[in-house]
Formats: C-alpha cells, structure tokens, sequence
C-alpha cells in the first residue's frame, strides 16, 4: 500500500468564501506540495469555486477545519424556487465534484463523508486526503476543463452530439446514483414539445432571452421535418429515484460530472430548469418521463459557431 508522504499538520479553523479566494489566477503549478495540509486545501478550494453553479449563485461556503474541508449550504441565499434548497444543495454537489477532480488530479484519494452530522443539515460533506495515488488520464481531462467550463446563451451550430459522447454522458450519471434521459432525437418529438412549452410556462417574463424565441420559433413553425437536435440543441433531464438532499447533492456530482466530460468534447451546457421549479409543473415533466424518477436539472448541451 502506497502511503502519502508525510505532511504538516494544521489545526487551523477558519472559514473560506467564493470571494476570499482567487480561482481565475490561480496556477496548478503553485501547489504547495510541501506545505501544510491546510494551505494545499484551500489552494484547492479555487479549483472548486470555479463551478459556475446553475445559475451563477454559487450558494456555498467552506470551513476548513484540521486535516479536511466541510462543505456547507449556504443559508443566506434565497431560495425563491424552492424552500428545501434543493437547488442550492444541487449546486454545492458541483463545487463538490470539482473539488474531488482537483485532489485527485494532484495525486491524492479524495475522502468525502456526506451529510456527516444529523444533528447539522447544513453541513454536506467532509473531504479529506486519502493516500497517494496515480491520476488518471480522464481526470487530468477533466482536470483541465473546470477552467474552461462556461453556460451556453447564444449561436448554436448545425451539428448534432455524436451518438458516442451521449452514452458516456449516461454512463457518467448513472455512476453518480442519477439517470440521464436524452430527449432530442430519442423520444417522440411530441413530448419534446412539451418539455418547450413547460419551459416556456414556468419562466415567461424571460421571452427576450435568444434561446426561447428560437424555441418557440420551432414550435409554431409548420415546417415539421425541422431536426429538432440542429434547431436546439440536445435536450437532457437528470432524475433521481429519490427526492431528498442526498439525492440533490448526487445530482450536483452528476451534473458536474457530465458538464466536465461535455466540455472536453467543446460541447457547452445550459440549465433550462424553469419547469422543475414550479412543483405543479415539475408533477408534468415527471408524467412525461416516469421511468426517469424525479426530475432535477433539465438541460440543453450543443455546439456554438466559431
């Protein structure tokens, strides 16, 4: 057995938001490799910080405490969908996922207990270093891509997703206890339709956004033989057989997981979650696509124009 080498210890206890780091200059070859175990965690908080979170609110805080990071849900964010945070706990399964990708891509086991103190919800997970380890080539790729992760609002291309990235796409969720159900070209474009036009019900005040007008263009086009993948994109929705924050926050990994492998491939990502965060219509989406459990985070990944 491989053991890691040996490292200062820290009994530090402090606190670290988005805003006391400073991710977007950070360089993996700063790394402090040979100093304490609380400076080598919070130069890796950066890499988790870099999530762009679903949309932007990056509701998260970090303690870093002994030899580990706990990871908390922030509780001064307003949660205006949903007033069990599951989106903010979603979110912080990203940062959490990343910042696993991060430990591992500088040669160390990540531990990770989750929803480690019943008697503190707020509190997700714990991380820590296991031994050392030898990376992997497809987490040095994924690695690589935290930093260039960004949604996508405009100019799609003409180009579908190759039939080989979607399934890695579904073998990537499925591993992180989800399941990913591909709605564009796969399933009656009826129901895709549908899928539209609950978007469209669950957030109308946003028509002035490019990417809906192009939806609803498609929709009351009467020209039916319209591909559906090269108008919009790739349609997915990310469900989960339970409906509670362990749940949620496997999502976020799944999530994060699958925006990663999709930006390898220069493959960019948007949320489209407006109908999951109006219960009634959630209760739709959920009828459309039963076998695909509860729905989480609907998406649209495409290509963009040069």
């Amino acid at each position: 057995m491989i053991h890691p080498p040996p490292r200062k210890p820290s009994t530090t206890s402090h606190y670290k938001s988005t805003s006391e780091l400073n991710p977007w200059l950070v360089e993996e070859d700063n790394f402090p490799a040979s100093g304490e175990t609380s400076e080598q965690l919070e130069f890796l908080l950066n890499y988790a910080v870099l999530d762009p979170s679903i949309y932007n609110t990056q509701p998260w805080f970090f303690k870093i405490i002994d030899d580990a990071i706990e990871l908390y849900a922030d509780t001064r964010v307003s949660a205006t969908a949903n007033d069990n945070y599951r989106e903010s706990i979603i979110c912080c399964g990203t940062a959490l996922f990343d910042l696993r990708i991060a430990i591992r891509h500088f040669g160390y086991r990540d531990i990770v207990e989750v929803f480690p103190e019943s008697h503190n919800p707020n509190l997700l997970a714990r991380i820590s270093f296991g031994s050392k380890r030898i990376v992997q080539l497809e987490e040095k790729f994924l690695f690589r891509a935290i930093s260039k992760r960004s949604t996508a609002q405009f100019y799609l291309a003409n180009r579908k997703l190759p039939k080989s990235l979607i399934s890695e796409l579904e073998s990537v969720t499925d591993s992180e206890c989800t399941r990913l159900q591909i709605l564009t070209s796969i399933v009656a474009d009826s129901s895709v339709r549908e899928v539209i036009k609950l978007v469209d019900k669950g957030d109308r005040l946003q028509t002035r956004d490019p990417f809906r007008r192009k939806l609803f263009q498609w929709i009351n086009s009467s020209h039916e033989d319209v591909p559906m993948a090269s108008s919009v994109g790739t349609l997915m929705l990310i469900g989960s057989q339970n409906d509670n924050e362990y749940a949620w926050l496997a999502t976020g990994e799944a999530l994060a997981h699958l925006w990663l492998r999709a930006r390898i491939d220069d493959v960019r990502v948007s949320c489209l979650n407006q109908p999951i965060q109006v219960p009634e219509l959630r209760s739709r989406l959920q009828a459309l696509f039963p076998d695909n459990g509860y729905p989480q985070i609907l998406l649209r990944l495409c290509y963009l124009t040069n």
